[in-house]
């Protein structure tokens, strides 16, 4: 009887051309995973393994790696695996979370309501029984003990320091605020946090100053971190003073920075304001009649001059954007700061009642969106002013009886109910307690014409490919949220040829993880870790439209994680949860 032979590998990826993540040019080979990681490339016919994939004639590259998600807030449930499901349909295998200055921790007693509140908002449901921790480094442990179906890295997130430490004052943080913020930072970073994101387009983080920023940077510094930032303006004139701010704090501190997703809205005086937002719809109707290449891109490349030149000199400046035509957020982001603070019964109460619903729509209008953005009605997100009314549609409610206005702009609504667009916003937001999330747009959701003015993101060589997914499992979500790194892939590299195929891939892949610090992933290497996607360049694409998303992309065969497969032609197998926790140098 002769002895059992022990397989040399775990599962080998017979005949496929890769695409290695570097940027060069494929090759074709095999690929032998052995436990987590990849053991061996080359040709691999006789090797043994308990698995061989057939992949001649299709491609091999790293798992995709979507550097700006929210599905931290959803990955902390038991139950994220289904939700997160179209996620590694797309091809995805690694999301950072924790952006725009929010995450699920820490939640400290002090102003627990509070943070609850805001969480309330985001998740569409009382969020008070379902976080078992305190600390940032509770959540982590929390994810890693019930297990993931993504790896994960996690950013510190500066707006929910501020409310830890402060509660919703809508002003400058004091010195003790600020030591009290960094504390807790560094608590952060010990516990493995990438760095720290900031949003400060948002309340609170759009009343904080450079000062604070910087101070926070010192300890991210300290801890080898990188800072993130939802700019405090994507408005067109005052764009570029908001990625001065951040290059000026990431400088003053040394440390890396990543501007999320890059976008530019056009904004002007009144009464030009007007005709910009007259223009754009002109130039919409006219490109769905003759599309022709109208550099509708120009806005955002003289807006992003600077900040690329210093990437290309070599400065430590990432940069991501979203293949889509609109951003998406909270409704209550629209409305002064100062109407959120009291908590959400306060918030409530100002929205019903008549006298303080004009006092609100008085601010909307007669507000001035101008720098530093940080006065009672200087906000930078006052879309309703710089965009106009129609500039929003639903993206989810959680009433029943609401969900056929999901996908229907405010002013369609008004048009059609006999109410002022902002009338609909207060209603809705008091009958559904402040959980509304929209999409924002010049025109509407899908527009390519739209779409074109993020090209100048797109091709430039810094820029990450993301989602900035918030999979929630309910609503209508953006169609990013199951097509984004396939429609990318598809139609941005193989049809249009904006990038080569090889430069999509690494700007999927290798480019994040070098800007998170991501070790051993992003790369189809020995050694490496196995998180891999097998697919079909012919084929890779996507059916998903903004007004019917769900859909999952075609050309996507075989996905890896952690050298598991969880796809393949026969489905999606989850189990056991093959994702980790990315820890800051680990």
């Amino acid at each position: 009887m002769g002895l059992k032979t022990t397989p040399r590998f775990d599962v080998v990826v017979e005949g496929a051309r890769i695409f290695d993540g570097s940027g060069r040019t494929p090759y074709s080979a095999d690929v032998g995973v052995k436990g987590d990681r990849i053991e061996a490339i080359g040709g691999l016919d006789g090797a043994t393994c308990n698995r061989r994939i057939a992949a001649s004639g299709l491609c091999l590259c790293p798992g995709f790696i979507d550097a700006h998600s929210h599905a931290d807030m959803t990955v902390v449930r038991p139950d994220h695996a289904s939700i997160l499901e179209p996620l590694v349909r797309q091809g995805i295998t690694t999301f950072v979370g924790g952006n725009c200055g929010v995450s699920m921790a820490p939640v400290y007693p002090k102003n627990r309501e509070g943070i609850f509140t805001f969480f309330d908002f985001f998740l569409g449901a009382p969020q008070e029984d379902k976080v078992h921790w305190q600390t940032f480094g509770e959540m982590l442990d929390t994810c890693e003990s019930q297990g993931m179906l993504l790896n994960a890295g996690f950013l510190a997130p500066h707006g929910i320091l501020r409310l830890n430490a402060m509660g919703d004052r809508n002003e400058t943080a004091s010195p003790g605020d600020v030591r009290l913020m960094k504390k807790m930072l560094a608590d952060c970073m010990e516990a493995g946090a990438l760095g720290m994101s900031t949003g400060l387009m948002y309340f609170p983080g759009l009343a904080s100053d450079s000062h604070e920023l910087t101070q926070l940077g010192g300890v991210i510094h300290d801890y080898h971190g990188i800072f993130t930032s939802h700019l405090r303006s994507y408005n067109s004139d005052t764009m570029m003073q908001a990625l001065d701010e951040v290059m000026g704090v990431c400088r003053s501190a040394e440390i890396p920075l990543q501007v999320s997703h890059l976008f530019c809205i056009p904004r002007l005086k009144f009464p030009l304001d007007r005709l910009a937002h007259m223009a754009v719809a002109a130039g919409s109707r006219l490109y769905g009649a003759l599309p022709l290449p109208i550099p509708v891109d120009s806005l955002l490349a003289s807006r992003m001059e600077r900040a690329f030149a210093a990437a290309d000199r070599g400065e430590p400046f990432g940069f991501d954007a979203m293949p889509t035509s609109a951003g998406f957020t909270h409704l209550l982001a629209f409305f002064p700061p100062w109407t959120l603070q009291g908590g959400i019964r306060s918030m409530l109460t100002r929205l019903a009642d008549p006298v303080h619903r004009r006092e609100i729509l008085r601010s909307i209008e007669n507000g001035d969106v101008a720098w530093p953005h940080r006065g009672r009605d200087s906000w930078s997100m006052n879309i309703f002013k710089v965009m106009g009314w129609d500039a929003a549609f639903i993206m989810s409610v959680t009433l029943p009886h609401n969900k056929g206005l999901e996908g229907r702009s405010l002013q369609q609504i008004g048009d059609e109910t006999g109410r002022h667009p902002f009338d609909v916003a207060c209603d809705l937001l008091v009958e559904e307690q402040g959980r509304v999330l929209v999409f924002e747009t010049a025109t509407f959701p899908g527009d390519p014409f739209v779409e074109r003015s993020v090209l100048a993101a797109l091709r430039n060589p810094h820029v990450s490919i993301v989602t900035d997914t918030i999979l929630l499992g309910f609503g209508l979500p953006s169609h990013l949220f199951y097509d984004a790194f396939p429609r990318w892939l598809g139609s941005y590299a193989r049809d249009r040829k904006i990038v080569s195929m090889a430069e999509a891939i690494r700007r999927s892949t290798s480019l994040p993880a070098t800007q998170f610090g991501l070790r051993d992933r992003g790369r189809v290497t020995i050694g490496g870790y196995a998180d891999l996607v097998v697919f079909d360049e012919r084929n890779i694409g996507s059916r998903s439209t903004a007004k019917d998303p769900a859909h999952f992309p075609e050309g996507i065969h075989t996905v890896l994680i952690n050298g598991q497969v969880v796809l393949d032609p026969a489905g999606f197998h989850p189990e056991p949860l093959p994702g980790r926790v990315l820890r800051r140098g680990a």
